[in-house]
């Protein structure tokens, strides 16, 4: 029987597998060449005003499918970690023990990135952050307004028509504000109260709850202002400190005008970071903690609103964000919470299809948050910390009571929702 002799492949077989080989690359820098050339300009700031609590969401539920529940990294979506990847040269690789370690061993950390073991902001960064509202300072401002007296109560510069300025008498200032149901003020309270176990109360103006007494001592002095506000006797009210000077503040990328264009999140591409100033990365640190403290109270009254409001306004991504301003050093201040926690966990179908696709935009963190979360995971301890600093810090929780049973739940699923995704992009980041 003769041997039949198989013929070696010629040159041109082999040189059509190496470029097929080839293509998944080429098609890569294709696309993030089309993704350069699409980026829009920073906008100009606008005044906006956002969306009622009544409103529905639209249709098309800001172009972005949420994951399904469990699955933070579903969807294959872009995250805010291409905004702050670094060449491959200088990429410092997860290492270290700990609840953060990845597998692999570190390498020195690049000087100039503002990113450390690939998901946490450098602690050189956070040291330019602007602190804020210092806890003592806060707890000394508490004190003397819960003992001081109204001496005046005026109308506007509060937001509702039912809220008032107070000139206390001590000479400071505060916002009155009147819930138009009590579960207003209540998440107003919890929320700021879960800013502190958060570890980023600082971000939050001090806020104190008073009871409305025409006839009490802190009161007597505007009993007549109090008849011509219709606030109900025995009302709880939340008094939060004012502030001057502040000014609004616009999404940057990639929440801001290119999202607008789009109705999808588009993060910059890691060519864009070298260019960012200073200024511009401690902004950003500020903003991390933001849309992670927005989704655990899921709070729609802020840059949700603007993006519900994407459906009939294309320009909303370049004007002010709700209840979102900047102090002048360049602090953001974190306004008016009262849509977290109670009111927003009622609406979590209505809202969520914008809260989570935020979340997952965002995938670089400061690590004391990452920590935190990843604490109030482990203890599955949430509620009952936040129930712990609540009574210990505000004398008046009774009047408006805790978080129902469900809602403890549904923020202990959140915080496990967060600590999962943190989870998902320490893994997206050992590979890169």
């Amino acid at each position: 029987m003769k041997r039949v002799r198989r013929a070696a492949p010629g040159p041109l077989p082999v040189l059509g597998l190496l470029l097929l080989g080839a293509l998944p690359g080429l098609w890569t820098v294709l696309l993030r060449r089309e993704a350069a050339a699409q980026r829009d300009p920073d906008p100009e700031p606008h005044p906006h005003t956002g969306p009622s609590a009544g409103s529905s969401p639209g249709r098309w539920g800001w172009g972005l499918s949420p994951a399904a529940p469990g699955e933070p990294g579903a969807g294959g979506q872009k995250t805010f970690r291409a905004l702050l990847a670094v060449s491959a040269a200088g990429r410092e690789e997860l290492g270290g023990g700990g609840p953060f370690a990845a597998a692999g061993s570190p390498t020195p950390a690049d000087a100039a990135s503002p990113v450390e073991r690939g998901i946490f902001w450098s602690r050189e960064l956070e040291q330019q952050v602007p602190p804020g509202f210092a806890a003592e300072e806060a707890a000394a401002w508490l004190s003397a307004a819960r003992a001081s007296r109204v001496a005046s109560l005026e109308r506007g510069g509060c937001g509702r028509s039912s809220n008032r300025l107070a000139r206390l008498s001590d000479g400071s200032r505060a916002c009155v504000r009147y819930g138009i149901n009590p579960e207003q003020i209540q998440g107003e309270a919890l929320s700021y109260h879960l800013a502190g176990v958060l570890g980023m109360q600082e971000r939050l103006p001090p806020m104190a709850l008073a009871l409305v007494e025409a006839r009490g001592r802190q009161w007597e002095p505007v009993r007549e202002e109090l008849r011509g506000s219709h606030w109900a006797e025995g009302a709880v009210v939340s008094l939060t400190r004012w502030v001057d000077n502040l000014t609004a503040v616009v999404a940057p990328a990639p929440w801001g005008a290119e999202a607008g264009a789009s109705r999808r999140l588009q993060p910059l591409s890691a060519g864009d970071l070298g260019g960012l100033p200073p200024s511009q990365l401690v902004e950003l640190v500020q903003w991390s903690d933001l849309i992670l403290f927005d989704y655990l109270t899921a709070n729609f009254d802020r840059l949700v609103s603007n993006l519900f409001s994407l459906q009939w306004d294309p320009r909303v991504m370049r004007r002010a964000t709700s209840n979102l301003l900047r102090a002048p050093d360049g602090g953001l201040v974190f306004m008016d919470n009262e849509a977290g926690l109670v009111h927003g966990y009622r609406l979590l179908a209505m809202w969520d299809p914008y809260n989570e696709p935020l979340l997952r935009s965002v995938c670089v963190f400061r690590e004391g948050t990452a920590r935190r979360v990843a604490e109030l995971h482990r203890r599955r301890s949430a509620a009952a910390e936040l129930r712990r600093r609540y009574r210990a810090r505000e004398p008046l929780w009774a009047r408006l009571g805790f978080l129902s049973e469900r809602q403890a739940e549904l923020l202990q699923t959140r915080i496990d929702f967060v600590h999962r995704h943190i989870a998902h992009c320490r893994a997206q980041a050992a590979v890169l």
